[in-house]
């Protein structure tokens, strides 16, 4: 079974046991004995049971279990033995002499287990990785208060009416010594309760940590100088050969017609779906002026992937402001990176990507080929408005006429905040690069699927045959590309399910080839957690999609020093993708789930951890700067799932606690 089919276990497991300790209680107290003592049996069975689910899930790694095996389990323990002790010999007598009934501690005990099932369970999903103790205190307080309530509540259970003159069932035969020691006991359990919930609230208001070094060393002192990133721009002329590429985008509102000619509601630069697209040969210049006309939320532009100096960046908070309307900014970098990327803004950009401000950027290597032998060429962006999916700037099935033998490159971006699906049809195929960064030998597949990540990118080079070739999205038969030799139409053949396919895995794809670090001796290892819990987003509690418990932009930043080797294992807690995407810098895939890569070395810079996955990637650290380290599921971001990579003697002056980055 997966991590992800474990945990699911888990929890249907600790639902199990809540629901048999409170239907045990609840039966017990309207007398059903037998049922009752089924129950308890269930109860208890349900409780080994579910030691056993958290071994095996354990297995998978501390970070899956610590609260259960700290909190959680102690806790239902404790109580459960409790319950079993009072209530188990009680239930049995009751077999025989229904007369006998249940006292009032007994059934307390037993429904103090369910809350302490339930108080475990809520504990998963509210605060998740890692345990503190401020959720500890509070998760005993408030099931010592559930256990006092219901004793107060419930009382002294009634006698039964033969009984009732009999001496030891009335109220007077406990005397007043033992009224007043359960008295005392009940207030002594008030107080324990009230002042470990106090403290437990109290360490919530704690500062967070604001830093953490992997394993490495802190903060320089001394008088090292200091860096802005203001100041880590780009340069201001080509490389030899390259010239200048000069663009404008102007962000604004407006209706944009798509091609269907249904007329939406976008954000756009240059009122254009997607935005105009940028292109360069290695060694250009690339110059972008920005200007908002009229996005109340300001705007930037960050270049997704591409490893431009951290000034340039387009993050605001980290390197820049956003451009406000009537504003504009400047970006310059140079075209040393040979790829398929993309650009948008990093300002409020769940909402601002959704609605339309996003582009290409393709470089092209500086080749002294013809152009008509490098074949066809098409970038395919694939975005979603209001439920309509658009591939490069059409909807539905785009048509293009190829000759037999000429090669075809097809440069797939996924610039939404889910994955998409695509699947060649009618051709073998290879994927020569991902996320702009080639593969080393890249062997012919043909008939899989290429689930391609939130922000990612595959290039696919093929031959064009002599019959008609579909790339499909989304294994939908009328949503792609369809490329056929001149001359060639009608007559079209049913596509075959793609759904079936097997999904195409990348670690062993390719050939191995000699990497530039060693990430067996690494010089920080930082491991970040995925989860939702209750957080602060934003100066404001929510439940947040958060890294390590805490949501941005409250979790520590990680210091870094130039020239690094840095490693980070990144762990998803949740029942929800993540794609996680780091600025300025591809990370190479060390493993997945302890499944090391063994094809080309797979450098990406957006890549999906799924359910219940745990990914170790490494990079070197040899790009200065303050960079965002975040969910590409743009709402998961906006939610709280990010953080800062910082280098030490790099600081910032437009530091913001803003969330909309």
């Amino acid at each position: 079974m997966s991590t992800l089919q474990w945990i699911l276990m888990d929890h249907v497991v600790a639902l199990l046991g809540v629901a048999t300790w409170f239907a045990t209680g609840v039966t017990a107290a309207l007398g059903r004995h037998r049922i009752a003592l089924a129950l308890l049996g269930a109860a208890v069975l349900v409780t080994v049971a579910r030691l056993g689910t958290v071994a095996l899930l354990a297995d998978r790694g501390w970070w899956f279990v610590q609260e259960k095996v700290l909190l959680g389990l102690p806790m239902l323990g404790a109580a459960g033995l409790v319950a079993v002790l009072l209530a188990g010999p009680r239930l049995l007598a009751a077999r025989q002499s229904p007369a006998a009934g249940l006292p009032a501690g007994a059934l307390v005990a037993v429904l103090t287990a369910g809350f302490a099932a339930l108080a475990g369970l809520v504990v998963t999903f509210t605060a998740g990785y890692p345990l503190t103790w401020s959720t500890a205190l509070i998760a005993v307080a408030l099931v010592c208060a559930a256990a006092l309530l219901t004793a107060r509540v419930v009382g002294r259970p009634a006698a039964p009416a033969a009984e009732a003159g009999s001496p030891e069932h009335t109220p007077a035969a406990a005397g007043p010594t033992a009224l007043s020691r359960r008295r005392f006991l009940g207030v002594a359990g008030g107080v324990v309760a009230a002042g470990a919930g106090a403290t437990g609230v109290g360490l919530l208001f704690r500062d967070p940590e604001a830093m953490v070094t992997g394993g490495g060393p802190g903060h320089a002192g001394g008088t090292r100088p200091q860096v802005s990133v203001a100041d880590l721009r780009g340069p201001g002329a080509p490389a030899a050969r390259g010239t200048a590429r000069r663009h404008v985008l102007t962000a604004r509102t407006g209706t944009v017609t798509i091609p269907s000619g249904r007329a939406i509601d976008a954000w756009s630069y240059e009122g254009r779906l997607p935005g105009p697209a940028i292109t360069a040969t290695e060694g250009d210049l690339i110059e972008v002026t920005l200007r908002n006309a009229d996005i109340e939320d300001g705007v930037t532009v960050h270049w997704h992937g591409y490893d431009v100096p951290c000034g340039e960046d387009g993050a605001p908070g980290a390197t820049q402001h956003a451009v406000q309307p009537g504003g504009e900014f400047v970006y310059r970098f140079q075209a040393d990176q040979v790829g398929t990327y993309w650009y948008h803004t990093h300002q409020a950009s769940h909402p601002a990507v959704r609605k339309g401000l996003y582009g290409t950027l393709v470089v092209t290597p500086r080749e002294d080929r013809p152009e008509a032998e490098r074949g066809l060429d098409l970038t395919l962006p694939v975005h979603t408005f209001d439920d309509v999916v658009i591939l490069g700037d059409q909807e539905g099935r785009a048509v293009h006429d190829v000759r037999p033998g000429q090669p075809v490159r097809l440069r797939l971006i996924n610039t939404d905040s889910n994955p998409h699906w695509f699947a060649v049809v009618g051709s073998s195929f290879r994927v020569v690069a991902v996320d702009g960064r080639d593969l080393n030998q890249p062997g012919e597949v043909r008939e899989v699927g290429l689930r391609l990540p939130a922000g990612g990118r595959y290039d696919l080079v093929l031959a064009m045959p002599e019959a008609k070739v579909t790339l499909l999205l989304d294994n939908d038969s009328d949503q792609g590309i369809l490329l056929r030799p001149p001359g060639v139409g009608g007559g079209d053949r049913p596509l075959p399910d793609t759904a079936d396919w097997p999904e195409f895995d990348l670690l062993d794809y390719g050939e191995p080839a000699a990497v530039p670090f060693d990430a067996d001796d690494a010089d920080r290892h930082f491991t970040i957690v995925l989860d939702r819990a209750l957080a602060m987003v934003d100066g404001k509690p929510a439940y947040a999609q958060t890294v390590d418990g805490r949501a941005h932009p409250s979790v520590p930043d990680q210091l870094v020093r130039e020239g690094d080797v840095v490693r980070f294992t990144v762990v998803n807690r949740s029942l929800e993708t993540h794609p996680w995407h780091l600025h300025g810098h591809p990370v190479l895939i060390l493993s997945r789930d302890g499944r090391r890569y063994s094809g080309s070395p797979l450098w990406m810079d957006t890549f999906d951890v799924r359910p219940g996955e745990v990914w170790e990637v490494a990079f070197r650290a040899d790009n200065p700067g303050v960079w965002m380290n975040h969910c590409h599921n743009l709402p998961h971001q906006e939610q709280g799932m990010m953080l800062r990579l910082v280098y030490d003697g790099v600081t910032t002056p437009f530091a913001s606690t803003s969330h909309a980055h």
